[in-house]
């Protein structure tokens, strides 16, 4: 797991919408991330249980506790039809 100098800040998910992304720096994923992506949208799917997804917008480090439900090559999709940039992505906590 990548160490983190500051603790992530609790967010709804409804909250993720008004996020900016446009940062590019890149990030230091753990190293399991896209097993993690997966096994989360499977659990979401079959179980429709909730994760931790542990992310960096341009204002800082965010934690949304909520379901996944799909990915993409770029993207997550979170219940909601909300969109999180897989590349901004530093943990998911199952």
């Amino acid at each position: 797991m990548p160490e983190t100098t500051q603790n992530p800040v609790l967010i709804e998910k409804e909250m993720v919408a008004a996020l900016s992304f446009h940062d590019k720096t890149p990030i230091q994923q753990h190293p399991g991330l896209m097993n993690q992506i997966e096994t989360a949208v499977r659990l979401g799917n079959a179980h429709h249980s909730k994760v931790s997804i542990i992310f960096q917008d341009d204002s800082g480090l965010k934690r949304v506790d909520t379901t996944l439900w799909a990915n993409g090559a770029k993207f997550v999709c979170l219940k909601g039809g909300i969109w999180i940039p897989i590349s901004r992505i530093l943990e998911i906590k199952l």
